[in-house]
């Protein structure tokens, strides 16, 4: 199986703290993957190395075969790598349908995308059957003209990962998707994400482990800007330091 994503020795620093240190890092194409660790242990720093909101102190990234390390954001997203943030990202003052659409175009532009929006009848129809088709995958087709600073924290958590899948990603890199959601909210997204695993490689951190224990193939551990442990997860739960990490040394 071909990897979708990797990191060689990715190293970001922020003057004296190293945030992640020569992180080695593989996800196969297909593949379900989940990265854990606690507070401060630099998994959204590394998310936003692979997405190209940070350029690493060292170390390179490849996506799908090229060298991608010096390409900007917007430029993996036309590659095909999508992601969502540990705080949603959408604007409020915007219909849910507008908030999908304005991404879209603002992604999915060749010279300008104002142009080509516009002016260019079979992209446009592209883009609108897109966004369409990932309301409906996430039930917000009924909230399409609805302001979205009137939905829901739940609501606007899947109106994002409607962003994200509208853009038709290879690699979809989720950061945190149950955080501040009800027990209610965490089973919808997670049965969505069960829905649409197979669509794309999905990379997924998370605090509540137990929730994504049925979703994900496989666990990377990341401590202290590195990464402890890897491998199928109930495995790497029942690893030492593992354990360690997370609730302190068991004395025997």
């Amino acid at each position: 199986m071909s990897e979708m994503i990797s990191t060689s020795g990715l190293t970001k620093k922020f003057k004296e703290l190293v945030a992640v240190n020569q992180v080695n890092f593989r996800v196969a194409e297909g593949q379900v993957a989940g990265v854990i660790g606690p507070n401060g242990s630099g998994k959204t720093t590394l998310f936003n190395l692979l997405s190209g909101y940070f350029p690493p102190s060292e170390g390179q990234v490849t996506f799908q075969g090229e060298d991608v390390t010096g390409q900007p954001p917007e430029a993996r997203v036309a590659m095909g790598m999508a992601r969502t943030f540990q705080l949603v990202s959408v604007f409020d003052h915007l219909t849910v349908w507008e908030n999908l659409v304005l991404s879209n175009v603002r992604f999915r532009h060749n010279g300008s995308w104002l142009t080509n929006f516009f002016f260019k009848n079979a992209r446009k129809k592209a883009i609108l059957e897109y966004c369409q088709e990932s309301l409906d995958t996430v039930a917000l087709s009924d909230q399409a003209g609805t302001v979205t600073s009137e939905l829901s924290y739940g609501d606007k958590r899947m109106l994002e990962i409607a962003i994200a899948l509208s853009l038709k990603p290879k690699l979809l890199l989720l950061d945190e998707p149950l955080a501040g959601l009800s027990d209610h909210e965490i089973g919808e997204v997670i049965e969505l994400l069960q829905k649409v695993k197979s669509d794309f490689t999905l990379v997924i951190i998370e605090h509540k482990i137990s929730k994504i224990m049925d979703l994900v193939e496989s666990l990377s551990v990341m401590n202290e800007g590195a990464i402890i442990c890897e491998g199928e997860p109930d495995e790497v739960l029942s690893n030492t330091d593992v354990r360690e990490c997370y609730w302190g040394r068991e004395d025997c």
